[in-house]
């Protein structure tokens, strides 16, 4: 027992020393940096000792609290209408139907693509009077242009973030579907359920796991996206899009306020550490209820 102990050990180190060093010391060099002021184009350049100093000012911080405030907004367009469009998608695909493979293949090469390349490919097609979106509006009678109106860029990131993240939701819940036991399902068919009351009473209690997994980590990835909007808007027109994790970025390079730009994220990761364990204790209450 202890031999096979020591053997799956041996096996987790690799990846626990890779996290440990890409995951956990940056963690804490943040932190570290949190409680300092720091520009290393300052005259001195060095570090000055500020205690709770940046957060406090944070508490105060109009820019920074409007980036989370549109972060937040964004985060509840785009995370239910990919979640419900994968659980579509995911249910579909259960099914046998002519063409199944390939849609699967076209559906998920978004997913493939790197987060730049994907904001350059939506600023292509929004470019106005020249991009297939734009001018298929133009056509219909919209005046579309991202680059004067906010609604349209706001609602334009939501829709790439959509385009970019439900093959992720639907291959995820596709897993989870194909997982569960045939017994439970089987039997409530005999007992005369219906489809509706067999997916909600059954399927979807059983897919808490899976449920809980997608919102974490779309939570995470919609808190922190950067490199789409850069590409997209770069944060406009004016401060529109400016999301947090764009905002974050602004404060670190170009201001070079590393210890204010390290206050901001480990808040920020505080922010998602609550949202997320409220949306744990919501889901597993949930399934304890019905228990």
């Amino acid at each position: 027992m202890i031999h096979k102990e020591r053997f799956a050990w041996g096996l987790l180190a690799p990846t626990l020393v890779i996290l440990i060093f890409i995951g956990l010391l940056p963690f804490l060099y943040a932190l570290y940096l949190s409680f300092f002021h720091w520009n290393i184009f300052s005259r001195t350049g060095s570090l000055i000792w500020a205690g709770a100093d940046n957060f406090r000012k944070l508490v105060f911080d109009t820019e920074f609290l409007s980036a989370l405030w549109k972060s937040i907004k964004f985060m509840f367009w785009a995370i239910p209408i990919e979640f419900i469009l994968g659980l579509v998608l995911a249910i579909s695909l259960t099914k046998p139907f002519k063409g199944r493979n390939f849609f699967r293949l076209v559906h998920t090469l978004p997913l493939t693509m790197a987060p730049i390349a994907i904001g350059a490919t939506w600023k292509l097609m929004t470019m106005p009077g020249l991009g297939i979106v734009s001018k298929f509006l133009g056509s219909i009678g919209i005046d579309y242009n991202i680059g004067r109106s906010a609604t349209q860029a706001f609602f334009t990131i939501v829709l790439m973030d959509i385009w970019h993240w439900t093959p992720f939701v639907t291959l995820t819940f596709l897993a989870g579907l194909t997982a569960l036991p045939k017994e439970p399902l089987e039997q409530a068919q005999i007992d005369g359920a219906s489809r509706w009351q067999i997916f909600w009473y059954l399927i979807l209690p059983m897919l808490r796991p899976v449920i809980s997994t997608i919102l974490f980590i779309r939570i995470m990835d919609a808190l922190r996206i950067v490199d789409e909007v850069w590409m997209l808007t770069s944060g406009g027109p004016g401060t529109a899009t400016r999301f947090v994790g764009l905002h974050v970025w602004r404060v670190v390079f170009p201001k070079t306020e590393y210890g204010y730009g390290s206050a901001m994220s480990v808040l920020l990761l505080y922010f998602t550490i609550v949202l997320c364990w409220f949306l744990f204790q919501t889901i597993t209450r949930g399934g304890k209820e019905e228990i």
